[in-house]
């Protein structure tokens, strides 16, 4: 089945377990606004991605670093983790999923949901 030319393929078990871990963490640090998109079909590079809303810089930071650890303790350390200090855009990159961890204000303007608005979204339990 194909979808503007995108071959659909949905995202391995492994990258759901750890959006899920990964969300689950997110919100154990008061993230909002989680969203999971299946990037399979459209992005060589991972499964999924995560968006995650945070209200500050010191939230934005305790929210990336929460979800490394947890994500560490599962076996998965991030291979690239950029802006984390910074507060404004933290990206974590975990091979199947890659969480982007963004200030309100960031998110708003960038509106990454908008840029991957053709990939189904994954259910967070």
């Amino acid at each position: 089945m194909e979808r503007l030319g995108w071959t659909l393929v949905s995202a391995g078990e492994r990258a759901l377990e750890l959006t899920r871990l990964a969300a689950a963490a997110a919100e154990d640090k008061k993230g909002t606004e989680l969203v999971a998109l299946d990037v399979t079909s459209r992005m060589p590079l991972a499964d999924v991605f995560l968006v995650v809303s945070g209200s500050n810089e010191r939230q934005v930071v305790a929210i990336a670093e929460g979800i490394e650890e947890s994500l560490l303790e599962h076996g998965a350390k991030a291979s690239r983790r950029e802006g984390v200090r910074e507060g404004r855009w933290a990206l974590l990159d975990f091979n199947d999923v890659i969480v982007h961890v963004m200030h309100q204000e960031d998110r708003a303007y960038y509106e990454l949901e908008r840029l991957w608005k053709d990939c189904p979204v994954v259910a967070l339990d």
